[in-house]
């Protein structure tokens, strides 16, 4: 098994998450580490160079960070910008030439459907066969990525002989790093985490407005839910009511954080899932139809996914009642 290598890192894909996910790669690699960086969007590249001018180089494509760096990692939205990060014939790692692609880790830190991650994989093994393809998706949302607590659910085996030298790697990212498996478990459990998730949002939103209702402080709530059986990270850390904890998204206009129409995508996704190796789910369409509607109203759209509690009609103004 090689030595870890951090000398030359590759990040495609700097949206919300993974621009934190590079600052934190910038500031904990040593001086000598370059990471080169691509997004389709310039001023996340440009800040960041401006940034760590001497550590970060812009690329100007996937391909030109994938010729350079090692180590190539992609945070991107949905499987159809996962496929042209790595197939895309003109622009992607794969068009990179055999022997510049050779022994080469290709970690996707994406959350997409399990067929586009397995025909990449399969790309990438066929024609690069020295070089190896993970799902690694995370989990933390914004706030998470910002601090460095993501955690990272990886699709190998705990006996790949890779896995010491990424699970080095990711944790100068986050704080966690899980191997489920084999090829898209990672996947399959980061879909299967989310769903839960998301239905903890919904049903968390409905109990704290009905006890907002029927005359509890949503403060007083939030204690006796963390001191029950209902205990969640979603009200301790995410509370979907304004104001209950203050860095929440919710407490900032559902500002930051996952947005609904992420929520609606990932939560598809695990209904597809459960469809597809035949898993029975209760409660698996009124979810998919709310957040649905919920990324299609224009008070909750491009808001942190917990603006659910929005949606359901939940009471903002509650501070007027308890002083």
């Amino acid at each position: 098994m090689a030595t870890p290598d951090f000398r030359k890192i590759g990040f495609i894909g700097l949206g919300a998450m993974g621009k934190h996910m590079v600052e934190h790669l910038a500031n904990k690699l040593p001086d000598e580490s370059r990471i080169y960086i691509y997004d389709v969007s310039s001023p996340p590249i440009e800040e960041l160079a401006r940034r760590y001018p001497r550590k970060v180089i812009p690329s100007t494509s996937s391909q030109d960070v994938a010729e350079n760096a090692t180590v190539i990692l992609s945070m991107v939205p949905e499987g159809k910008h996962v496929e042209a990060v790595y197939l895309n014939p003109e622009t992607g790692i794969a068009a990179t030439a055999p022997e510049s692609l050779r022994n080469k880790l290709l970690i996707d830190c994406s959350t997409i459907d399990i067929a586009t991650s397995l025909a990449v994989k399969a790309h990438i093994t066929t024609h690069h066969p020295t070089t190896t393809f993970y799902d690694a998706p995370v989990s933390g949302g914004t706030l998470g990525a910002k601090a460095g607590t993501i955690a990272f659910f990886l699709g190998c085996a705990k006996t790949d002989p890779n896995l010491p030298r990424i699970a080095e790697l990711l944790r100068l990212m986050g704080s966690k790093v899980i191997p489920c498996g084999g090829a898209t478990s990672g996947l399959s459990a980061k879909l299967c985490n989310n769903y839960l998730s998301g239905l903890i949002a919904i049903a968390s939103s409905e109990a704290l407005n009905m006890g907002i209702r029927a005359g509890l402080d949503p403060r007083v709530l939030s204690d006796v839910i963390s001191a029950g059986t209902a205990a969640n990270a979603i009200c301790a850390d995410y509370n979907p009511c304004p104001g209950v904890v203050d860095k929440a998204p919710s407490s900032r206009g559902y500002e930051g954080g996952f947005k609904v129409q992420l929520m609606k995508k990932d939560f598809g996704l695990a209904v597809e899932l459960a469809r597809g190796v035949g898993a029975r789910l209760v409660l698996a369409d009124v979810g998919l139809e709310t957040y649905e509607a919920a990324a299609g109203d224009p008070e909750c759209r491009d808001r942190d996914s917990r603006v659910v509690y929005r949606f359901l009609g939940g009471d903002e103004g509650w501070r007027e009642r308890f002083t």
